[in-house]
């Protein structure tokens, strides 16, 4: 399995000033190639990627809206998501059941929920091809059934939001927001993942003193005994 992460950020880049693509990460195993999120910036632009299909974790506008104009191959996602997309012009739209593994162009998905929207319900993926297995949440609070989420894990993809303040809200009695990497990289200790990469970075990563944040995560990380990386637009892993 090879992992390519097409867009790690959706903020301005602090010290190119260029607008960065919205987070999306494709995963190729063998000769197939599937994208995971489509954001609005990518509306029109994916020839680049080429996609066999697309599989969404919410709909969320840095998420789902580049299929606004439709799609060139099947896109998967869970029904919650479909319902608030149902008025795109989506051909080939196949459904995503939470917790039943699905194979999509030889590679396997299982969709956990997770918290982090009440209005547009997120999952992040358990994603396992040959002898590989990740997991991938951009946006989350917490995972349901968080340890057979992770267990066997090999990398943690995570969301990059917040480093340590909390992101999270209060909406009547649901939580909204995004958990600190410091609390994912607890979950990862407590689980056995040896390795985390976080994307979807956040203000704080983004505007911040790189080398000084790059370097207080990598403190925080070694102390739970896991091995992490911040991702970079067209960063590469192969496990």
């Amino acid at each position: 399995m090879k992992l390519t992460f097409l867009g790690t950020r959706g903020e301005i880049d602090a010290r190119t000033r260029r607008h960065r693509m919205h987070t999306s990460l494709l995963v190729s195993y063998r000769a197939a190639n599937v994208m995971i999120d489509c954001g609005l910036d990518w509306l029109g632009k994916l020839e680049r990627v080429d996609p066999n299909a697309i599989v969404l974790t919410h709909a969320h506008p840095d998420h789902a809206w580049g299929l606004k104009q439709g799609a060139p191959c099947p896109v998967y996602a869970p029904e919650k998501t479909w319902q608030e997309l149902r008025h795109y012009p989506i051909d080939d739209r196949l459904v995503i059941k939470e917790r039943a593994p699905t194979k999509i162009c030889g590679i396997t998905f299982e969709a956990f929920p997770v918290e982090h929207s009440i209005l547009s319900p997120a999952v992040g993926y358990r994603v396992s091809a040959g002898r590989a297995c990740i997991f991938y949440a951009p946006d989350l609070i917490f995972i349901h059934d968080r340890s057979a989420a992770l267990k066997g894990v090999q990398i943690y993809i995570g969301d990059g939001a917040t480093v340590t303040r909390s992101f999270v809200r209060k909406r009547g009695k649901a939580l909204i927001g995004h958990s600190p990497v410091r609390t994912q990289l607890t979950w990862c200790e407590k689980e056995g993942v040896p390795r985390a990469i976080i994307t979807h970075c956040g203000s704080e990563i983004v505007t911040g003193d790189e080398r000084e944040i790059i370097a207080k995560l990598r403190v925080m990380a070694k102390e739970r005994g896991i091995d992490l990386r911040v991702a970079y637009d067209g960063m590469k892993v192969k496990l």
